[in-house]
This record gives structure tokens, C-alpha cells and sequence, in this order.
């Protein structure tokens, strides 16, 4: 069973910071290069990034599984839709329904909050990623490139779920 347990304090932000390093530098790597996540783990992932983040209405949750922390996500509204932003879950734990229990959590969030869609964006050469959100019902809407700095982009497409 999958447990969703909200990110508020210092010491989440930390273990934030080190699932990001272990699932980012195994996942990402092959797709968009050492020197690419390293500059992203340091600008969008470190604990006073994610604080940052926080204090300015991003939603962070660690995801708990046989009472270890195993990845997190995080989220805010944005444009009509439930923005997801992260969604990380660790490669030795894919597969048991954690990023199931995920979207489900997120749907119900949508609804709370009376927003009809959940929007994603996904690196474009992230095909695993890719296949398992269409797996959860998710569409490919478009295609976005966005300057990060440091010479970087990222090159994504646009995803989004209906929430009924």
C-alpha cells in the first residue's frame, strides 16, 4: 500500500533532495546527460529549491511504500488544471502501483479544487515515462520548449488527463 504523506518541513525537503539525486542521476542521465541533471538537481531539486518552491504555492508529498520513502511529486494549479509538476517514484519500485495511487490522489485533489484536467509535461526521449502516463489515461496535447538557463532546455511534451 501506498501512502501519501504532505512535505512541509526541513527534513522532508532533505529526503526530497536525496531521492531526487538517486532517481534523477539513474533515470535521467541517458536521456539528457550528466551535466544537464546535475544543473537541474541543483536549481529545481535541493532542499532550499524545493523550499523555495513551497513558498510559492507548490504542493510537495513524499510517497511512503512498506515504510520506506520510495519518491514524491509535487503539484499546483495552473491555467484551469492541476499542474503536475514532479512525480518521481524509485526504479526498483516502478511497476507496484505507486504512480497509480498517484494519479488517483491527484484526480481526487482536481476535484477539490474544480479543475477538469491534470497537466504534465515529459521529456519528449522519456519513453517509458511516456507510455506509462498514457497507460493512466493521459493524452499528448503538444510540444514545449523552455530555456532553464545554464545553456539548457528543456524539450517536453504537453500531457494532460480529463478528471471526471
Amino acid at each position: 500500500m501506498t501512502i501519501i504523506v504532505p512535505a512541509k518541513t526541513q527534513t522532508d525537503f532533505k529526503i526530497i533532495e536525496h531521492l531526487a539525486n538517486r532517481i534523477w542521476t539513474e533515470h535521467y542521465t541517458p536521456i539528457i546527460g550528466k551535466d544537464q541533471v546535475s544543473y537541474m538537481l541543483q536549481k529545481f531539486q535541493s532542499a532550499a529549491a524545493i523550499e523555495d518552491q513551497v513558498q510559492n504555492g507548490m504542493v510537495y508529498y513524499l510517497l511512503i511504500y512498506e515504510d520506506k520513502e520510495v519518491g514524491y511529486f509535487s503539484f499546483s494549479r495552473q491555467e484551469g488544471a492541476l499542474f503536475l509538476s514532479k512525480i518521481y517514484v524509485l526504479n526498483s519500485l516502478r511497476g507496484r502501483g505507486i504512480g497509480s495511487a498517484t494519479i488517483s490522489f491527484l484526480e481526487k485533489q482536481a476535484k477539490k479544487l474544480d479543475l477538469h484536467k491534470i497537466k504534465l509535461t515529459v521529456n519528449r526521449f522519456n519513453s517509458s515515462s511516456i507510455k506509462a502516463y498514457e497507460k493512466m489515461g493521459f493524452k499528448n496535447v503538444g510540444t514545449t520548449v523552455q530555456d532553464i538557463g545554464g545553456g539548457f532546455v528543456m524539450d517536453d511534451f504537453i500531457l494532460e488527463k480529463p478528471v471526471k
